[in-house]
Protein backbone atom coordinates (compact mmCIF):
# COMPACT_ATOMS: atom_id res chain seq x y z
CA UNK A 1 0.00 0.00 0.00
CA UNK A 2 2.82 2.61 0.48
CA UNK A 3 4.59 1.73 -2.45
CA UNK A 4 1.55 2.48 -4.40
CA UNK A 5 1.33 5.64 -2.51
CA UNK A 6 4.89 6.28 -3.34
CA UNK A 7 4.42 5.98 -7.09
CA UNK A 8 1.37 7.70 -6.52
CA UNK A 9 2.90 10.80 -5.87
CA UNK A 10 6.51 10.35 -7.82
CA UNK A 11 4.16 10.10 -11.30
CA UNK A 12 2.06 13.52 -10.12
CA UNK A 13 5.05 15.67 -8.79
CA UNK A 14 4.78 18.91 -9.91
CA UNK A 15 8.67 19.53 -9.52
CA UNK A 16 9.60 16.37 -11.76
CA UNK A 17 6.55 17.09 -14.35
CA UNK A 18 8.44 20.32 -14.89
CA UNK A 19 11.71 19.30 -15.60
CA UNK A 20 11.10 16.93 -17.62
CA UNK A 21 8.80 18.79 -19.81
CA UNK A 22 11.50 21.43 -20.10
CA UNK A 23 13.89 18.87 -20.64
CA UNK A 24 11.96 17.71 -23.50
CA UNK A 25 11.52 21.36 -25.06
CA UNK A 26 15.25 21.72 -25.14
CA UNK A 27 15.73 18.77 -27.00
CA UNK A 28 12.78 19.74 -29.33
CA UNK A 29 14.48 23.01 -30.07
CA UNK A 30 17.87 21.47 -30.06
CA UNK A 31 17.03 19.27 -33.22
CA UNK A 32 14.29 21.74 -34.59
CA UNK A 33 16.57 24.59 -35.06
CA UNK A 34 19.52 23.11 -37.40
CA UNK A 35 16.75 21.66 -39.32
CA UNK A 36 14.76 24.86 -39.88
CA UNK A 37 18.37 26.11 -40.31
CA UNK A 38 19.27 23.69 -43.50
CA UNK A 39 15.58 24.60 -44.84
CA UNK A 40 16.24 28.11 -44.93
CA UNK A 41 19.81 28.04 -46.68
CA UNK A 42 18.22 25.61 -49.31
CA UNK A 43 15.50 28.80 -50.31
CA UNK A 44 17.67 31.49 -49.99
CA UNK A 45 19.84 33.15 -52.20
CA UNK A 46 23.57 32.72 -52.92
CA UNK A 47 23.70 36.58 -51.78
CA UNK A 48 22.14 36.23 -48.63
CA UNK A 49 24.44 32.89 -47.94
CA UNK A 50 27.66 34.91 -48.84
CA UNK A 51 26.65 37.94 -46.44
CA UNK A 52 25.87 35.78 -43.81
CA UNK A 53 21.69 37.12 -43.96
CA UNK A 54 20.59 33.75 -43.48
CA UNK A 55 19.41 32.46 -40.14
CA UNK A 56 16.10 30.40 -39.43
CA UNK A 57 13.77 32.09 -42.41
CA UNK A 58 15.23 31.83 -46.12
CA UNK A 59 16.19 35.20 -47.85
CA UNK A 60 15.55 36.10 -51.39
CA UNK A 61 13.71 33.39 -51.70
CA UNK A 62 14.57 30.96 -54.33
CA UNK A 63 14.42 27.56 -55.90
CA UNK A 64 17.76 27.62 -57.82
CA UNK A 65 19.11 24.60 -55.38
CA UNK A 66 16.62 22.52 -55.87
CA UNK A 67 16.37 23.32 -59.61
CA UNK A 68 19.84 22.32 -59.35
CA UNK A 69 19.05 18.89 -57.86
CA UNK A 70 15.92 17.80 -60.12
CA UNK A 71 17.46 18.56 -63.26
CA UNK A 72 20.82 16.45 -62.33
CA UNK A 73 20.62 13.64 -65.25
CA UNK A 74 18.69 10.86 -63.87
CA UNK A 75 17.93 12.22 -61.04
CA UNK A 76 14.07 10.60 -60.87
CA UNK A 77 14.88 7.24 -62.36
CA UNK A 78 17.56 7.20 -59.19
CA UNK A 79 14.58 8.13 -56.74
CA UNK A 80 12.67 5.50 -58.32
CA UNK A 81 15.51 2.92 -57.94
CA UNK A 82 15.00 3.56 -54.26
CA UNK A 83 11.87 3.13 -54.05
CA UNK A 84 12.04 0.24 -54.84
CA UNK A 85 15.29 -0.83 -53.33
CA UNK A 86 13.51 0.65 -50.14
CA UNK A 87 10.14 -1.35 -50.78
CA UNK A 88 11.60 -4.43 -51.76
CA UNK A 89 14.36 -4.63 -48.83
CA UNK A 90 12.01 -3.98 -46.12
CA UNK A 91 9.61 -6.55 -47.18
CA UNK A 92 12.12 -9.63 -47.97
CA UNK A 93 13.80 -8.27 -44.27
CA UNK A 94 10.32 -8.41 -42.80
CA UNK A 95 9.92 -12.03 -44.28
CA UNK A 96 13.33 -13.73 -43.39
CA UNK A 97 13.54 -12.13 -39.65
CA UNK A 98 9.91 -13.40 -38.98
CA UNK A 99 10.72 -16.97 -40.59
CA UNK A 100 13.99 -17.02 -37.83
CA UNK A 101 12.84 -14.76 -35.43
CA UNK A 102 9.82 -16.63 -34.42
CA UNK A 103 11.57 -20.52 -34.13
CA UNK A 104 14.47 -18.61 -31.74
CA UNK A 105 11.80 -17.25 -29.48
CA UNK A 106 11.25 -21.22 -28.43
CA UNK A 107 13.34 -21.64 -25.46
CA UNK A 108 12.56 -25.67 -25.80
CA UNK A 109 13.57 -25.83 -29.44
CA UNK A 110 16.79 -27.88 -29.87
CA UNK A 111 20.00 -25.40 -30.66
CA UNK A 112 17.76 -22.70 -30.16
CA UNK A 113 20.74 -20.89 -27.53
CA UNK A 114 23.77 -22.11 -29.78
CA UNK A 115 21.91 -20.24 -32.63
CA UNK A 116 21.38 -16.93 -30.41
CA UNK A 117 24.99 -17.27 -29.75
CA UNK A 118 26.02 -17.17 -33.14
CA UNK A 119 23.28 -14.24 -33.79
CA UNK A 120 24.96 -12.63 -30.91
CA UNK A 121 28.37 -13.06 -31.94
CA UNK A 122 27.90 -11.77 -35.88
CA UNK A 123 26.75 -8.42 -34.10
CA UNK A 124 30.53 -7.60 -32.96
CA UNK A 125 32.53 -9.59 -35.68
CA UNK A 126 31.97 -10.26 -39.40
CA UNK A 127 34.28 -11.05 -42.17
CA UNK A 128 34.73 -7.98 -43.38
CA UNK A 129 34.40 -5.90 -46.69
CA UNK A 130 36.17 -7.97 -49.43
CA UNK A 131 34.86 -11.32 -47.98
CA UNK A 132 31.44 -10.19 -48.58
CA UNK A 133 32.45 -8.56 -52.12
CA UNK A 134 33.71 -11.99 -52.98
CA UNK A 135 30.71 -14.19 -51.48
CA UNK A 136 28.07 -12.01 -53.32
CA UNK A 137 30.26 -11.95 -56.63
CA UNK A 138 30.67 -15.66 -56.39
CA UNK A 139 26.88 -15.77 -55.91
CA UNK A 140 26.66 -13.68 -59.06
CA UNK A 141 24.82 -11.03 -57.72
CA UNK A 142 26.57 -8.12 -58.50
CA UNK A 143 25.21 -5.41 -61.25
CA UNK A 144 21.43 -6.57 -60.35
CA UNK A 145 19.03 -5.36 -57.61
CA UNK A 146 19.53 -8.85 -55.52
CA UNK A 147 22.55 -7.59 -54.52
CA UNK A 148 20.66 -4.81 -53.19
CA UNK A 149 17.79 -6.64 -51.36
CA UNK A 150 19.14 -10.03 -50.37
CA UNK A 151 22.75 -9.60 -48.33
CA UNK A 152 21.42 -7.12 -45.66
CA UNK A 153 18.28 -8.54 -45.18
CA UNK A 154 18.76 -10.30 -41.87
CA UNK A 155 19.90 -7.52 -39.13
CA UNK A 156 20.78 -8.82 -35.60
CA UNK A 157 19.92 -6.01 -33.87
CA UNK A 158 16.11 -5.74 -35.33
CA UNK A 159 15.82 -9.78 -35.04
CA UNK A 160 16.34 -9.33 -31.52
CA UNK A 161 13.75 -7.44 -30.97
CA UNK A 162 11.19 -9.71 -32.73
CA UNK A 163 12.38 -12.67 -30.81
CA UNK A 164 11.94 -10.59 -27.61
CA UNK A 165 8.63 -9.30 -28.72
CA UNK A 166 7.77 -13.24 -29.72
CA UNK A 167 8.75 -14.25 -26.22
CA UNK A 168 6.47 -11.68 -25.00
CA UNK A 169 2.97 -12.85 -26.48
CA UNK A 170 1.38 -15.81 -24.01
CA UNK A 171 2.14 -18.84 -24.73
CA UNK A 172 -1.55 -19.89 -23.56
CA UNK A 173 -3.17 -18.45 -27.24
CA UNK A 174 -0.70 -20.80 -28.43
CA UNK A 175 -1.09 -23.67 -26.78
CA UNK A 176 -4.75 -23.13 -27.52
CA UNK A 177 -4.56 -22.66 -31.29
CA UNK A 178 -2.48 -26.53 -31.29
CA UNK A 179 -5.18 -28.09 -29.41
CA UNK A 180 -7.65 -26.66 -31.98
CA UNK A 181 -5.22 -28.45 -34.78
CA UNK A 182 -3.64 -25.35 -35.78
CA UNK A 183 0.04 -26.64 -36.97
CA UNK A 184 2.94 -24.00 -36.05
CA UNK A 185 3.08 -21.74 -39.46
CA UNK A 186 -0.87 -21.24 -38.89
CA UNK A 187 -0.31 -20.13 -35.38
CA UNK A 188 2.75 -18.11 -37.22
CA UNK A 189 0.81 -16.42 -39.98
CA UNK A 190 -2.85 -16.14 -38.53
CA UNK A 191 -2.59 -15.25 -34.98
CA UNK A 192 1.14 -13.91 -33.98
CA UNK A 193 1.80 -11.36 -37.19
CA UNK A 194 -1.81 -9.97 -36.42
CA UNK A 195 -0.90 -9.05 -33.06
CA UNK A 196 2.98 -8.13 -33.32
CA UNK A 197 1.82 -5.08 -35.37
CA UNK A 198 4.68 -2.78 -33.02
CA UNK A 199 7.32 -4.45 -33.76
CA UNK A 200 7.13 -5.44 -37.28
CA UNK A 201 6.84 -1.22 -37.52
CA UNK A 202 9.72 -0.98 -35.60
CA UNK A 203 11.29 -3.48 -37.28
CA UNK A 204 10.16 -2.34 -40.58
CA UNK A 205 11.05 1.32 -39.87
CA UNK A 206 15.08 0.82 -38.85
CA UNK A 207 14.86 -1.18 -42.51
CA UNK A 208 13.35 1.74 -44.44
CA UNK A 209 15.74 4.06 -42.85
CA UNK A 210 18.55 1.55 -43.30
CA UNK A 211 17.44 0.63 -47.08
CA UNK A 212 16.56 4.54 -47.98
CA UNK A 213 20.09 5.55 -46.96
CA UNK A 214 22.28 3.06 -48.11
CA UNK A 215 24.83 4.45 -50.81
CA UNK A 216 28.05 2.67 -50.51
CA UNK A 217 26.91 -1.00 -51.11
CA UNK A 218 25.11 0.68 -54.23
CA UNK A 219 28.53 1.72 -55.28
CA UNK A 220 30.32 -1.12 -54.81
CA UNK A 221 28.08 -3.98 -56.23
CA UNK A 222 25.53 -1.70 -58.56
CA UNK A 223 25.89 -0.54 -62.48
CA UNK A 224 25.62 3.34 -62.53
CA UNK A 225 22.53 3.26 -64.31
CA UNK A 226 21.27 1.11 -61.34
CA UNK A 227 22.33 3.93 -58.42
CA UNK A 228 20.27 4.81 -56.01
CA UNK A 229 19.37 8.56 -54.99
CA UNK A 230 21.57 8.66 -52.27
CA UNK A 231 24.22 8.06 -54.30
CA UNK A 232 23.22 10.32 -56.92
CA UNK A 233 23.37 13.14 -54.13
CA UNK A 234 26.52 11.97 -53.09
CA UNK A 235 27.86 12.30 -56.69
CA UNK A 236 25.86 16.03 -56.88
CA UNK A 237 27.82 17.44 -53.53
CA UNK A 238 30.98 16.22 -54.52
CA UNK A 239 30.58 17.45 -57.91
CA UNK A 240 29.88 21.25 -56.62
CA UNK A 241 32.19 20.67 -53.95
CA UNK A 242 35.18 20.15 -56.55
CA UNK A 243 33.49 23.47 -58.21
CA UNK A 244 34.68 25.09 -55.85
CA UNK A 245 37.93 23.63 -54.74
CA UNK A 246 38.84 24.01 -58.14
CA UNK A 247 38.68 27.98 -57.35
CA UNK A 248 34.78 28.95 -57.35
CA UNK A 249 34.18 31.41 -54.69
CA UNK A 250 31.20 33.89 -54.03
CA UNK A 251 28.10 33.25 -55.61
CA UNK A 252 29.81 29.52 -56.93
CA UNK A 253 30.11 29.13 -53.20
CA UNK A 254 27.24 29.81 -51.94
CA UNK A 255 25.22 27.78 -53.98
CA UNK A 256 26.96 24.97 -53.28
CA UNK A 257 25.92 25.42 -49.66
CA UNK A 258 22.19 25.69 -50.93
CA UNK A 259 22.78 22.97 -52.92
CA UNK A 260 24.06 20.64 -50.17
CA UNK A 261 21.41 21.71 -47.96
CA UNK A 262 18.51 20.63 -50.55
CA UNK A 263 20.17 17.37 -51.13
CA UNK A 264 20.06 17.11 -47.06
CA UNK A 265 16.33 18.33 -47.36
CA UNK A 266 15.14 16.06 -50.31
CA UNK A 267 16.89 12.58 -48.69
CA UNK A 268 15.72 13.21 -45.30
CA UNK A 269 11.97 14.56 -46.18
CA UNK A 270 10.59 11.06 -47.10
CA UNK A 271 11.45 9.32 -43.63
CA UNK A 272 10.91 12.39 -41.70
CA UNK A 273 7.07 12.08 -43.41
CA UNK A 274 6.83 8.36 -42.60
CA UNK A 275 7.75 8.67 -38.92
CA UNK A 276 4.13 10.17 -37.43
CA UNK A 277 2.33 7.17 -38.99
CA UNK A 278 4.67 4.61 -37.35
CA UNK A 279 5.11 6.61 -34.06
CA UNK A 280 2.42 4.66 -31.50
CA UNK A 281 4.08 1.45 -33.08
CA UNK A 282 7.66 2.38 -32.55
CA UNK A 283 7.44 3.22 -28.93
CA UNK A 284 5.21 0.28 -27.95
CA UNK A 285 7.80 -2.19 -30.26
CA UNK A 286 10.83 -0.73 -28.96
CA UNK A 287 9.72 -0.76 -25.16
CA UNK A 288 8.21 -4.34 -25.79
CA UNK A 289 11.36 -5.54 -27.55
CA UNK A 290 14.07 -4.01 -25.16
CA UNK A 291 12.13 -4.94 -21.89
CA UNK A 292 10.76 -8.53 -22.57
CA UNK A 293 13.47 -11.57 -23.19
Amino acid sequence: MNNRKKSHIHDHNPVLSFVTGLVMIIVVVACTIPFLYIIAMSFSSSVAITNNRVYLWPVDFNIEAYRSVFNYPNFFKAYAHTLLYTSGGTFIALIMMVLFAYPLSKDWLKGQKFVMRMVVFSMFFSGGMIPNYLLISNLHLTGSIWAMLIPFAINQFNLIILINFFKSLPTEIEEAAIIDGLGYFGILFRIVLPLSGAALATVGLYTAVFFWNDWFHALIYLKSSQYPVMLLLRNIVNGRTMVVDNGGIGEKSSLAIAIKSAVIIISSLPIILLYPFLQKYFVKGMTVGAIKG
